[in-house]
């Protein structure tokens, strides 16, 4: 060094002493999950029971998409603890006793941490005592049922309750869009007529009737005849708590009958496969949804620009909510550990992780649930889901 300036001696004596800082980022860049390789080995393994047949097919395919992307964010990033992270989905076909079976199957394989699902409620709580008996984490990301998590402290759900939705439905319907009397078509479950019940309750609240209220099979197919007992109570609007592939045909054939009601529906009718089942008669329906792909948020639109570059379509809430719950599984393994128990603690206490429907996950400890969901008012136009604009539309006269 003693043919440089002073000056120059200066500035690498400056240099050698960075070295250690620089090594100790470094190290930390390398083993940070953003910057850990993939992951490698056994995976640990997810137990998911859900419908991937039957009626109900297309929310297990709108779940495995959601599932799908999150893994592959998941493994990149090191996995959980460098190794892999996978799941095991057993099609359940939204019947209850399948439902039974495949908790059964997974309380007995030491393998399954904890399993997410079923759809819906009914079909859940049916599956739920063992799951309960058997200390695995029942994490039903899509059970809207206020009494799914009273079934035991290892059940557990980022779904919206139906006593928080159902009262959110009946403002948009009443206060937005207008409705004074209303008739209601409910699919005749446990979930349907407690959501019924709910709905009714709060729209009397917001000052509106409910006229007429009708339940219906999940098996039934045509609602002609339950359309004309409605229509007989002159409706000024009708409100759907149904599925996709039940609401798709009640609204088909209320056009075709000669109903002209506006009509609004529960947010599970979100789904591309509505806008398959129901064509045109379907443009005109009002939901509500808990995701849009429209949020500006980075991380959602991150997620929605990943979805279309893979599926070449438009996410809808129940891939989001699948992604959502991937991710805050995951998340809880990584922070409290990779057993059964470890799972069942670790949700008491995760908080703060990014979320598509909430921005970020905290349980309440007591009800198990997540609050503080976003909710976007939605019509379908063009045959699309859109964000309503604010149009009330013609009612029917009495």
């Amino acid at each position: 060094m003693k043919h440089l300036s002073r000056s120059s001696r200066t500035s690498w004596s400056r240099w050698l002493k960075t070295l250690p800082v620089l090594a100790a980022v470094v190290s930390i860049a390398a083993t940070s999950p953003a910057h850990a390789g993939a992951a490698t080995g056994e995976p640990y393994l997810i137990g998911v029971s859900g419908p991937l047949t039957g009626q109900d097919a297309q929310y297990g395919t709108q779940w495995k998409r959601g599932f799908d992307l999150a893994l592959e964010q998941i493994n990149s990033q090191g996995g959980i603890k460098g190794r892999p992270l996978a799941y095991d989905f057993e099609d359940s076909r939204g019947d209850p006793r399948q439902a039974v079976s495949i908790a059964q199957k997974f309380v007995g394989d030491p393998r399954i941490l904890l399993e997410l699902g079923d759809l819906s409620s009914t079909t859940s709580m049916a599956a739920s005592p063992i799951y309960q008996r058997g200390q695995l984490v029942q994490f039903g990301f899509t059970n809207s049922h206020p009494d799914f998590t009273n079934g035991g402290d290892y059940m557990w759900s980022t779904a919206l309750s139906q006593a928080e939705e159902q009262p959110l439905l009946a403002h948009y319907a009443t206060k937005e869009l207008g409705f004074k009397r209303i008739a209601v078509l409910y699919l005749n479950t446990d979930w349907g007529r407690t959501s019924k019940d709910i709905f009714s309750k709060a729209a009397a609240q917001d000052g509106a009737q409910v006229v007429a209220a009708e339940g219906y099979q999940p098996t039934e197919k045509d609602f002609r005849a339950t359309l004309v007992r409605v229509n007989e109570a002159k409706p000024d609007s009708l409100v759907l708590i149904s599925y996709y592939a039940d609401g798709a045909q009640i609204v088909r054939q209320a056009r075709s009958s000669g109903l002209t009601q506006p009509i609004a529906a529960v947010g599970s009718v979100y789904s591309p496969k509505f806008l398959e089942l129901g064509g045109e008669a379907v443009n005109g329906v009002f939901t509500e949804s808990n995701f849009f792909p429209g949020d500006k948020r980075p991380e959602v639109q991150d997620f929605v620009q990943r979805y279309r570059a893979k599926y070449n379509g438009e996410p809808d809430t129940f891939a989001a909510r699948a992604y959502d719950a991937m991710i805050v599984s995951a998340e809880v393994m990584r922070r409290y550990g990779v057993t059964r128990q470890a799972v069942h603690d670790g949700l008491k206490q995760i908080k703060d992780v990014p979320s598509l429907i909430f921005g970020k996950v905290q349980f309440d400890p007591q009800t198990r649930r997540v609050a503080g969901a976003r909710s976007v008012y939605l019509v379908v136009k063009d045959n699309q889901f859109t964000q309503w604009d604010g149009a009330k539309p013609l009612l029917a006269s009495k």
